[in-house]
């Protein structure tokens, strides 16, 4: 009998962007050896049925307990890369959103857990530094689309 391999799939994410003071906070993406590659908006996979709006809305509540109002229009991005050897494929609804209580507005660091346990940490971080100094922001693409909209 023939092997059944996995078919690839594309991978459809909804992800908030936090501001303030002209700061989005976005979490730390880690390479293998737990140095900093790059960082991310928050959120996660949109699930069967699910739109992107209620997607997010669960996301930040699962991750940070918190609750988020969508404010504008999504940037709806496609995304190829390769994470440790292994081609990717997403697409992307990217939001601003606004924290309802101000429960981050005096954190500097934000962490947080995903419900496999894995734990991460999020920053604000202003997108000069991260078009002069680093560190990547992920997907591609998206530092350059909200400097030309800022």
């Amino acid at each position: 009998m023939p092997s059944q391999k996995t078919k690839p799939n594309i991978a459809v994410k909804a992800l908030g962007m936090p501001w303030r003071d002209g700061k989005i906070l976005a979490f730390e993406v880690l390479d293998q050896s737990g140095n900093v590659k790059g960082v991310r908006p928050l959120g996660g996979t949109i699930e069967f049925g699910e739109t992107w709006k209620s997607a997010l809305t669960r996301e930040f509540k699962e991750e940070l307990g918190a609750d988020v109002k969508i404010s504008g229009e999504p940037i709806v991005l496609e995304n190829h890369f390769e994470d440790d050897g292994e081609s990717g494929h997403e697409v992307l609804f990217i939001v601003d959103v606004v924290f309802v209580d101000e429960c981050f507005e005096l954190s500097d660091v934000v962490q947080f857990t995903e419900s496999d346990g894995t734990g991460f940490t999020a920053r604000w971080f202003d997108l000069a530094e991260l078009k002069t100094e680093g560190p990547e922001l992920f997907p591609k693409g998206l530092l350059d689309h909200l400097i030309r909209r800022a």
